[in-house]
């Protein structure tokens, strides 16, 4: 998609399927799609023409896997996130000082067993 040489950045249209995927990210969708348009430096929109071509697949598809995969992995950020909020809330806590104390003991002749919750 270059036109007149190389560019500080490219214009890419992305076409972001609105279905389910094999992620799962996309529930209760259609066959809609919808355009995004991003500005993507050179050097990252080379590596994604290098992919599509050895995968021998198109460009979009690249983009399209790569930001499915993002979406995931920021969706299971925030699960894990709220999870931990919900710990907090109930008072499930371990010790920093007692994580600290293990954690410097791993790979010691004398490692400590991994602290255990408590109830605060």
């Amino acid at each position: 998609m270059r036109t007149g040489g190389r560019r500080a950045h490219l214009i890419w249209r992305v076409f972001a399927a609105v279905r389910n995927t094999k992620l799962g990210i996309f529930h209760g969708a259609t066959n809609e799609t919808k355009v995004l348009t991003a500005h993507v430096p050179l050097p990252l929109a080379d590596k994604v023409d290098q992919l599509a071509a050895r995968l021998d697949r198109s460009r979009g598809w690249v983009v399209k896997q790569a930001l499915s995969a993002w979406v995931a992995q920021e969706e299971e950020r925030s699960r894990l996130t709220l999870e931990g909020r919900a710990d907090i809330d109930a008072g499930l806590l371990v010790d920093h000082q007692a994580v600290q104390a293990w954690a410097d003991s791993l790979g010691s002749d004398h490692e400590l067993p991994a602290p255990s919750v408590a109830k605060a």
